[in-house]
């Protein structure tokens, strides 16, 4: 259907994408002398939502618009095609390294102005920002368990509807499913997205967390590698649980 190279080509600039529009409105909510300063976790919920229809309808010609592991892992237990799995994987890996760095570039006045003092609009010394939650997920309370739960069960609330709405003759074909899961992004966001920031898809969060350790940030603070297997097993666990409950239920 599609070929490697389209594929690899596709999730590298959809999930580029993604986290320019995602990092980018973390960053904009987050960071001193941004206009969005302050703007609140709607705001956030609603451009991670955005980002996810930029970057799907962008890559959806060449690759489907995966953009997210846990999302092709499904996929692959529902349709028992691994062939390709891998070559998805790195696309998005790449991609949201990628699109990390351009956020970055972005708001670089901003991370580099982190922690000094202020312009005339906004005078006086600030303290530091912590840049972590702009690239990556942190847990409002630290419980592995439950932040593995929450990841568990966000994913297949992702996953399983977007299987499910493969069942929806010609939501495919006209563009509407790529509006939809949009939507259920924010959806998810808004809902469950409370406790741990709602990573959902373990490329969105490692590889804005691998940008974020390597960038000349100052006063980044730590980019927490001890929780960072959490974003990332929680997420394929609820795409393989979403792949699984769809086929026995559907």
């Amino acid at each position: 259907m599609y070929s490697n190279g389209d594929i690899f080509v596709g999730e590298i600039i959809g999930t580029a994408i993604l986290i320019l529009f995602g990092a980018g409105v973390c960053a904009a909510v987050t960071l001193n002398h941004s206009k969005a300063k302050a703007s609140g976790w709607i705001v956030i919920a609603f451009g991670w939502g955005f980002g996810v229809m930029a970057g799907a309808y962008t890559a959806a010609p060449l690759s489907g618009g995966h953009l997210n592991p846990a999302v092709t892992l499904g996929i692959a237990v529902d349709t028992e095609k691994w062939d390709k799995v891998w070559i998805y994987l790195a696309g998005q890996m790449i991609g949201a390294m990628l699109g990390a760095v351009l956020a970055y570039l972005v708001y670089l006045a901003q991370f580099n102005a982190n922690g000094t003092r202020g312009t005339k609009a906004v005078p006086g010394t600030h303290t530091p920002t912590p840049t972590l939650g702009i690239f990556s997920t942190i847990p409002e309370i630290r419980n592995p368990v439950a932040n593995l739960l929450t990841e568990i069960i966000g994913t297949v609330a992702l996953v399983l509807p977007i299987l499910s709405f493969g069942l929806t003759k010609g939501l495919g074909e006209s563009g509407t499913q790529i509006l939809i899961v949009a939507f259920l992004v924010v959806g998810i966001g808004l809902s469950l997205g409370g406790p741990t920031g709602y990573a959902i898809n373990p490329a969105r969060d490692l590889g804005p967390r691998i940008v974020h350790h390597f960038l000349p940030i100052p006063n980044k603070g730590t980019s927490d590698w001890s929780y960072a297997w959490v974003p990332v097993a929680g997420p394929l666990i609820g795409g393989l649980l979403a792949g699984l409950l769809y086929n026995a239920a559907f």
